[in-house]
C-alpha cells in the first residue's frame, strides 16, 4: 500500500455490499491504485512588507504597493476570483538596548494574497513583475489539479482490478477459486504532490527570471474489498 495524504474536502466514501449469505470462505482485500497527472493549477502567496514612522503612514503606503500588486495581476491575466486577500497585519517595531526601556520606532505594515496562476508556464513570469511592482514576500507554490474526479477514476479502477489479482493470488494458493465480490469500499483518496516541487530562480549566465516546474502528482484511491473463495 502506498501511504498519502488524505484530500482536505475528499468525496464522500462509497460503499456496495452484498447481503445473501456465504456460503465458502470470506476474503478481504486492501488494495491501492495510482495515476500521475501534471497540475494544472499552482498557488501562490504574494505581499508586501512596509515600515513607517507611524501606524496610518505605514497602512498608506502598503495599501498603494498591494495596489499595484494586484493591478499587475489583472494586466497578467489572472481573473478576480483567483486573487484573494490572506492576511493583514499591522504592529509596532521596538528597538531593544540594554538596561533601557524599548523605544518604539515605528510601525510595520503587511498585506499578504492568496493566487491560482492557471497558467502553469507564464506564473514564473508574472511573479517576477509582481517583484517589480512592489511584492517583497513570495510563499509557495502549491501545485493543484483542478478537476481530479477522471484521474481519481482511474485509480479507483486500478485499486479494484489490483484487489481481483490478489485475491486470485489467494484462492490459488489455497486450492480455491474466486466466487464473487462481496463487498467494495473505498478507505481512503489522496493526493502525492511532486518529490521537491520547485520555484527557482536560474543563474545570471542564463536567461534570467523565475521558474516554476510543476512535476507530476500522484492521485491514489484505496478500497477494501470483500470476496468470497470456494
Amino acid at each position: 500500500m502506498v501511504a498519502a495524504a488524505l484530500l482536505a474536502a475528499a468525496p464522500a466514501a462509497a460503499q456496495v455490499s452484498e447481503v445473501r449469505p456465504v456460503s465458502g470462505t470470506r476474503l478481504d482485500v486492501v488494495a491501492t491504485g495510482e495515476t500521475n497527472r501534471v497540475p494544472d493549477v499552482v498557488r501562490i502567496n504574494a505581499g508586501v512588507t512596509t515600515m513607517a514612522p507611524t501606524a496610518t503612514e505605514a497602512i498608506r503606503q502598503n495599501g498603494a504597493q498591494i495596489a499595484s500588486v494586484r493591478a499587475t495581476l489583472r494586466r497578467a491575466g489572472v481573473a478576480e476570483r483567483d486573487i484573494q486577500t490572506s492576511s493583514i497585519s499591522l504592529y509596532p517595531e521596538w528597538r531593544q538596548a540594554e538596561n533601557r526601556n524599548p523605544e518604539l520606532i515605528g510601525y510595520r505594515a503587511q498585506n499578504q494574497v492568496s493566487v491560482r496562476f492557471r497558467d502553469v508556464a507564464n506564473s514564473g513570469r508574472i511573479l517576477d513583475a509582481l517583484v517589480a511592482a512592489g511584492a517583497n514576500q513570495i510563499d509557495g507554490p502549491m501545485f493543484m489539479i483542478e478537476h481530479p474526479e477522471a484521474a481519481l477514476d482511474e485509480a479507483r479502477t486500478q485499486a479494484l482490478a489490483n484487489a481481483r489479482t490478489r485475491a486470485e493470488l489467494y484462492a490459488r494458493s489455497l486450492g480455491m477459486r474466486v466466487v464473487r465480490v462481496l463487498s467494495v469500499s473505498e478507505a481512503g483518496l489522496g493526493y502525492m504532490p511532486p518529490p521537491q516541487p520547485m520555484m527557482v530562480r536560474e543563474s545570471a549566465v542564463a536567461v534570467s527570471g523565475t521558474q516554476i516546474v510543476p512535476g507530476e502528482q500522484t492521485l491514489t484511491a484505496s478500497l477494501t474489498v470483500s470476496f468470497e473463495l470456494q
